[in-house]
């Protein structure tokens, strides 16, 4: 995991155990004032929101746990590697693009971020800038160009 994929987590859970947990515990409070439990549709509903918060929170826990912190600043070097973040030009549609190879819980396409797991980021891994990679999509085979690697 990237040193800025650690902090987004860290933010999550910070926000969960500050703000989400006491309001939940507020509005499980209020909805019991309410009356009969077996039918208080409120209560049930803040009773699987706060199950929800309660899950996420020990995911995000667990993954800190257990994450290997990548410093993406410190590493170089001309090959695709975890970290990297890589220029291709999709060689069908000549349509640029730029993703960074992070790890599978901070992958967010809209961002730029891909999975290391993903087809494109497997295909990439240990090319070098001028190489073509061959991605098996649902759509058929999409060739791209790797024109930049960069370490950011």
């Amino acid at each position: 995991m990237t040193a800025e994929g650690f902090h987004a987590l860290d933010e999550e859970l910070r926000r969960l155990k500050t703000r989400e947990r006491p309001a939940i515990t507020a509005a499980i409070g209020e909805a019991r004032q309410h009356g009969d439990l077996s039918e208080n549709a409120e209560y049930h509903a803040a009773k699987d929101r706060q199950g929800w918060i309660e899950g996420r929170i020990a995911e995000i826990e667990d993954r800190m746990a257990r994450a290997q912190i990548i410093d993406v600043s410190k590493l170089s070097g001309s090959q695709v590697k975890f970290g990297a973040t890589v220029s291709v030009i999709d060689e069908d549609t000549e349509e640029p693009a730029r993703y960074q190879i992070v790890g599978e819980h901070e992958a967010d396409v809209r961002s730029g971020k891909i999975s290391i797991a993903s087809p494109i980021a497997r295909a990439m891994i240990g090319k070098e800038m001028g190489d073509v990679v061959e991605v098996n999509t649902p759509g058929g085979v999409k060739a791209y160009e790797i024109t930049k690697v960069e370490w950011v």
